[in-house]
């Protein structure tokens, strides 16, 4: 006899999980205490608040391909945890998030903490349940984990009654992996026909990203584009899906897209749009394909039948895994080579950016850290202005891992580095943050400290809402309000906190505190630097008083 918080943990066990990011609470103790017998097998990674525990579920799953594990309690922790769930269905991440529940004999009574989990997160995340009988916990738990990682991935929101928790039951636990659901595989009829479609284009383009990628299904997508010098372009914050340094590669479809990004997309008249779900952000609002025909032919590859056709009509759905479909590519030649010189020109001129009006010039960090960064670094940023610069002023190599929000959510940076140096701790976790982005997990440091994740985190620190500002002086120029920032010293904070953390004031002096943040990192210790940038640098070609020059300009 077990009660349900030792069925559900021996299960997780089984299946492979081997750390869940939380915060404790009287709701699930039964689960906690199950736990107090897996360390070393199932390890409790403690956060400071339910919030930075699901941005760690949600990092952990996108880093792994596998289920990303958060733990909370019921009411305000599943609140709190809320903003991992979203960032993990917008990135299509593998995470379950096991949420406390009260008695079930409570139902319906609005007692103390109750939240119907079925109608909260009945939007947010691709499956919610609420187990009600002790004996299903693997059943559920079974079709749970499944479905995170199968078709699109994405977030599961299991909620745990505590009474059922503590109920004993003669089910056994789930006692091994369950098997994989493979890929869907195109038919080679449907290959036939992608490849008659890009054999014809005058500008093909491939338009890739997304999550689920294997090392042979980069690769081989990678031997597809140069042997067809077809040029490539990737999703919003999915630079990590192909090889930066690649000849074909042209570009990220992002947020404040460069502009030869953008016309690539415009002109092309075949695009091999593979593993997107076709965003607003990668189709630029969606105006760089009209809706719901685009004038592109386009070839849409998806795992997951629901991604095709739900904004645009494609001349070729495919429904098929980026691995499988990559693995089954066979290179098509056409008269293009000038069209995909023209794309990486494009990418080349844009990296550089030019000298920046701060004491510690952006510019010249990103290009010593481009140069000298370890190929397999995992790098990780939240949501401002500040991210363009590892967005768009690195090279991100085979082997380098980006995890950065596609549901635009600020601190998601910290927590993710965190998990990260927990995953990986033999790679270098490196965190860009605003000052803004920055304070929304800060706490984080602490269980980064009490749990030897061992981060480097740059804190971009201008004392503004740079993304809002931005807006603001476009639309209200002049007219600052609610976007200045009193900042504490974020180096004191760090020390506080049991890490490394320097005050960096110019350009001159950011080598040498970034090798000893990096040498203080390879010793278990994570490392905080503070970089003083002026709000005029507000982003990499932009200036704050530009910005309001043009405004003032425009409306006079």
């Amino acid at each position: 006899m077990r009660n349900g918080g030792q069925i559900l943990v021996e299960s997780l066990v089984a299946l492979g999980a081997r750390k869940a990011f939380g915060v404790p609470g009287e709701s699930y103790l039964a689960v906690l205490d199950a736990m107090h017998d897996c360390v070393g097998r199932f390890d409790y990674v403690l956060c400071r608040n339910e919030g930075g525990a699901s941005f760690m579920a949600a990092a952990y799953g996108k880093l792994t391909g596998t289920p990303g594990i958060c733990m909370v309690t019921r009411g305000p922790g599943a609140s709190n945890a809320m903003i991992g769930v979203h960032t993990a269905m917008q990135d299509s991440t593998p995470m379950l998030l096991f949420v406390g529940q009260i008695a079930r004999s409570d139902r319906e009574r609005e007692s103390f903490q109750e939240v119907d989990y079925r109608a909260v997160f009945g939007s947010m995340a691709k499956y919610v349940v609420e187990i009600t009988e002790t004996s299903r916990i693997p059943e559920h738990l079974a079709r749970a984990w499944t479905t995170a990682i199968s078709g699109r991935p994405g977030p599961v929101v299991v909620a745990l009654p505590e009474d059922m928790l503590a109920e004993l039951s003669e089910a056994p636990p789930l006692a091994a992996p369950l098997p994989r659901v493979a890929e869907p595989a195109p038919d080679a009829a449907t290959l036939a026909a992608a490849r008659m479609l890009l054999a014809k284009a005058k500008h093909p383009l491939i338009l890739t990203g997304g999550t689920g990628w294997s090392a042979e299904g980069r690769a081989a997508l990678q031997r597809f584009a140069e042997g067809s010098d077809i040029p490539v372009v990737t999703a919003f914050r999915c630079q990590d899906s192909f090889d930066n340094h690649s000849p074909v590669f042209a570009g990220e479809a992002g947020v404040g897209m460069w502009p030869h990004v953008a016309e690539t997309i415009r002109s092309a008249d075949v695009i091999l749009a593979l593993n997107l779900r076709m965003d607003e952000m990668t189709t630029g609002a969606y105006t760089l394909l009209e809706v719901p025909l685009p004038k592109q032919t386009l070839i849409h590859v998806h795992p997951s039948s629901d991604e095709l056709g739900k904004i645009y009509i494609a001349t070729l759905p495919v429904q098929a895994g980026p691995n499988a479909f990559s693995a089954a590519l066979e290179p098509v030649s056409g008269d293009w080579q000038a069209w995909r010189a023209k794309g990486r020109a494009g990418y080349e001129a844009a990296f550089v950016a030019p000298p920046q009006p701060s004491p510690v010039d952006m510019a010249a960090v990103m290009e010593y850290l481009d140069a000298n960064l370890p190929a397999d670094v995992i790098v990780t940023n939240g949501a401002g202005n500040f991210a363009a610069w590892p967005s768009r002023h690195l090279h991100f190599g085979p082997k380098a891992r980006l995890l950065a929000p596609q549901s635009g959510a600020m601190g998601y940076g910290v927590p993710a580095a965190i998990a990260a140096s927990l995953a990986e701790p033999d790679r270098m976790a490196l965190c860009f943050a605003g000052d803004g982005d920055f304070q929304m997990n800060c706490q984080e440091l602490a269980t980064a400290a009490q749990h030897g994740a061992a981060p480097i985190i740059l804190i971009l620190d201008n004392g503004i809402y740079g993304t809002i500002r931005a807006h603001q002086e476009r639309q209200f120029p002049a007219r600052v309000f609610g976007t200045t920032m009193v900042n504490p010293d974020f180096a004191a904070v760090a020390r506080a906190y049991g890490l490394h953390g320097e005050r960096v004031e110019t350009t001159a002096d950011f080598i040498p505190a970034f090798e000893r943040a990096a040498k203080s990192a390879r010793s278990g210790i994570g490392a905080v630097l503070s970089l003083a940038i002026a709000p005029e640098a507000i982003a990499p070609r932009q200036k704050i008083s530009t910005l309001r020059a043009s405004a003032l300009a425009a409306k006079a």
